[in-house]
């Protein structure tokens, strides 16, 4: 009886492991810095970001008063939100053989530093962020978005 209780344990362990990884797979990327408060909204639950969190495409992040995050992106994008920002990861796909794919992000508020990575060097026109005012292509490789309070680009 034990030994059919341990063998159910393993199983069961291994399959969650297995999923876990399949999920970390999927990833977009993960958070590499964290300051302050800062929450990841993902499939309609909200939850403290930390380094190491898993981000993944269609999720929200929120950063708070003094606060900020880091996150690179699995082709190694680098994403820096500062205090009061909400980024929507609308959509993010990527290839490491290939490099193709899709980086569509959205800046609703508060400002955003990125160095693009390898899907905007191979494929300028696949990488899109946009504000509430205006839609950026990415045609070098660090720029600064920031959106005002009132939506509006303040820069």
């Amino acid at each position: 009886m034990r030994f059919r209780s341990i063998a159910h344990a393993l199983i069961l362990a291994c399959g969650c492991a297995a999923a876990a990884n399949a999920r970390a797979e999927d990833a977009a990327g993960v958070v590499k810095t964290v300051k302050g408060a800062v929450r990841i909204e993902h499939a309609g639950a909200s939850a403290g970001a930390t380094i190491g969190t898993d981000v993944y495409s269609s999720d929200r992040i929120v950063t708070g008063p003094e606060s900020s995050v880091g996150i690179t992106l699995r082709d190694t994008t680098l994403l820096s939100a500062g205090a009061n920002t909400t980024l929507e990861l609308n959509r993010f796909a990527f290839d490491n053989t290939t490099h193709a794919g899709v980086l569509d992000a959205s800046v609703k508020r508060g400002s955003l530093a990125v160095i693009s990575g390898k899907l905007a060097k191979a494929n300028p026109d696949a990488v899109r962020f946009s504000t509430p005012t205006t839609t950026l292509g990415v045609r070098g490789t660090e720029f600064i978005i920031e959106v005002g309070e009132n939506g509006g680009n303040a820069r």
